[in-house]
């Protein structure tokens, strides 16, 4: 991981970020990770996916920005997406808050799966500030430097010509992406859909109309969030 073309990102994303891959906080990041890996630790999601939501959203498609914290931690859950889990396998709880919304905002139904590949192949960058986690230990990985290196990603899609969306639900999310230029993008803030918060303002919050009638009003297409059966 200590350069950018040896975690095989895409050149959209290679080529601004190679300064990170350059900086000494990740040569530190990569022997944490090799550290954890030769103690016997299981490290969620699989190597091959810690970037999946740069994979498959590349920065010129990228219209709506959704942050989380860390990789789910339990088994077969985390695959590179915030909030989503692989197909077959249980829909979390602030997932099923966010599909409780998406129904009540846009009549949508509640999809019998979490796997969120849909939207990231439209543009929705569903980017964790953490991108890797012990198996059972939430937030294991917390200031090792991921954070930094997330903070770049947002910093990319920020000073893009193409206006955002910028979806932060919770505190963590909104101070993370603090610095987004609220001139040329939409930033749009609610509490998180965790079971402990979904009542305190993400439940009616009205994000997806709000965001999708926002991207039309800019001349972009709307997102299709309805999750086709897998």
């Amino acid at each position: 991981m200590s350069t950018a073309a040896s975690v095989a990102l895409r050149p959209e994303w290679r080529e601004p970020l190679q300064p990170e891959f350059d900086a000494d906080y990740m040569a530190q990041l990569r022997a944490f990770l090799v550290a954890e890996k030769a103690a016997g630790k299981t490290i969620y999601p699989r190597g091959g996916e810690w970037f999946r939501a740069l994979e498959l959203t590349p920065p010129e498609a990228v219209r709506i920005v959704i942050l989380g914290q860390d990789p789910y931690h339990g088994p077969g859950q985390a695959h590179g997406l915030c909030f989503s889990v692989r197909p077959n396998v249980r829909i979390p709880p602030s997932l099923v808050n966010i599909f409780k919304e998406l129904e009540a905002d846009l009549g949508i139904a509640r999809s019998c799966h979490g796997f969120l590949d849909h939207w990231a192949r439209q543009g929705v960058l569903l980017l964790n500030s953490v991108l890797t986690v012990e198996a059972g230990q939430a937030a294991s990985h917390a200031g090792k430097g991921w954070e930094r290196f997330t903070d770049a990603v947002i910093r990319i899609v920020n000073e893009r010509e193409q206006p955002v969306v910028f979806l932060l639900w919770g505190a963590y999310a909104q101070r993370k992406a603090a610095f987004v230029d609220r001139q040329r993008h939409l930033v749009l803030t609610a509490a998180h859909p965790s079971p402990l918060s979904a009542h305190n303002g993400f439940l009616g919050c009205r994000h997806f109309s709000q965001a999708n009638q926002w991207l039309a009003d800019q001349g972009v297409s709307p997102v299709d969030w309805a999750l086709p059966a897998v």
